[in-house]
């Protein structure tokens, strides 16, 4: 039998071993443009290695998931971090592992709100997109460049998340 798993609000600290929350935090605001603009400076570092690596900026569109949703597999990407926030406003969820001798651990799942994103630091597994509830638009920052940087890993036996 599958194995449900928990889902826990997403917060800078739960998430560290993974990456960095991306959200507005008021210790990083400075003013800028005259006063105009609050500016929530370098919340997250993109990261690129490798051959003619660069950093790119992308646009994903989301189907929502039906729950409840098997985790049945992990990707991770070896040559660059990637990370996703919001642009609809609207809680998605976050599917981590630890690495464990080259295969993903147990995963823990995060539910982010419609303005928290999340930036995976290289090599760490994680499951594809989930957006939650209807069709949801991502600005996605990740590499792009020489060498393969995709890994998947097909569990054995998958996780179950019960409904958001």
């Amino acid at each position: 039998m599958a194995e449900k798993l928990e889902i826990q609000p997403l917060t800078q600290e739960a998430f560290a071993p993974f990456g960095t929350v991306i959200e507005a935090d008021p210790a990083s605001m400075r003013y800028i443009n005259g006063g105009t603009t609050e500016r929530y400076h370098a919340l997250a570092e993109a990261e690129a290695v490798g051959e003619d690596a660069r950093v790119i900026i992308n646009l994903f569109r989301g189907t929502p998931r039906a729950f409840p949703y098997a985790v049945d597999m992990m990707e991770r990407h070896p040559f660059g971090s990637q990370s996703f926030s919001p642009l609809d406003d609207r809680p998605w969820l976050v599917v981590v592992a630890q690495d464990e001798g080259g295969k993903p651990g147990k995963p823990k799942v995060f539910r982010a709100g419609g303005r928290q994103g999340v930036n995976y630091r290289r090599n760490v597994w994680h499951h594809p997109l989930i957006a939650v509830g209807a069709v949801s638009d991502f600005l996605v920052v990740d590499r792009l460049g020489g060498g393969v940087n995709l890994e998947e890993f097909f569990l054995e036996e998958p996780f179950i998340i019960e409904a958001p």
